[in-house]
């Protein structure tokens, strides 16, 4: 009988266990980006600290799909990766844009800790809560997923008034505790084929708009709004629909 020398099973075993990291050092690095955007907030440098967060949205978009390729959960079943990935988002998608929008002076002078804090709280709340990501007959947020760093951007790019901005995140943060369904883009079952379409191409259009910083001319930043329009008109139809149903039953 042949069997496998010493230091191939070593070696075989050493690169089963390593895979699993990969994946997980892939979801850490959004704190690195999240890191290197917090210095270009101070520095000033808006296009790169929304290009930063970015990337740091790609990675966690993709980070997913790669754990499932890795097989990480049965190699690495002992760490827990969501709960990393629930901190890097925290970092990305809360803290860094909040920091941001208050850098920027887009809330009103001496209202900018009390509306930080007000997403900062919300969006904490919304983190820990365990029905935040539910798979019940669809997959959904519950409450306001803290798309933070999109509404900074637009917030950014569309020089409203202060106060508005102010009213807007105070609404949005609010809304955190309200149990309304908004879709998960990647895994919500109804429309998926065309949620994704036309999330990559907002993807795409927002990149367009972020690149040619300052300017906000031309037609990406109003075609950029398409799809936040259909996301929320689609979530509160699915979100209808279900509380329809449990009604009629």
């Amino acid at each position: 009988m042949i069997t496998s020398s010493p230091d191939h099973q070593v070696k075989r075993f050493t690169a089963f266990h390593a895979l699993p990291w990969v994946a997980h050092a892939y979801t850490a690095f959004g704190a690195v980006l999240a890191l290197a955007a917090t210095l270009a907030v101070f520095d000033s440098r808006a296009r790169d600290v929304l290009l930063l967060l970015s990337a740091a949205t790609f990675v966690d978009a993709t980070d997913g799909w790669l754990a499932r390729a890795l097989r990480v959960k049965q190699r690495l079943p002992g760490y827990d990766g969501a709960r990393l990935d629930d901190i890097v988002d925290y970092l990305t998608y809360v803290f860094v844009p909040v920091l941001f929008v208050i850098h920027e002076g887009l809330l009103p002078p001496g209202w900018e800790l009390e509306i930080g804090a007000l997403v900062l709280l919300a969006s904490a709340y919304g983190f820990g809560q365990a029905d935040a990501k539910a798979d019940t007959t669809d997959y959904f947020f519950t409450g306001f997923p803290s798309y933070w760093n999109i509404v900074a951007f637009y917030i950014y790019v569309l020089r409203l008034p202060l106060v508005v901005n102010a009213a807007v995140l105070a609404v949005l943060a609010v809304l955190v505790f309200v149990p309304i369904r908004y879709v998960y883009p990647s895994r919500t079952r109804t429309l998926r084929r065309t949620t994704l379409v036309l999330g990559s191409l907002w993807a795409v259009a927002m990149l367009i708009a972020i690149w040619r910083l300052p300017r906000t001319n031309g037609p990406f930043l109003p075609l950029s709004l398409v799809f936040p329009v259909y996301y929320a008109a689609l979530s509160l139809y699915l979100h209808a629909r279900d509380a329809t149903t449990k009604i009629t039953k």
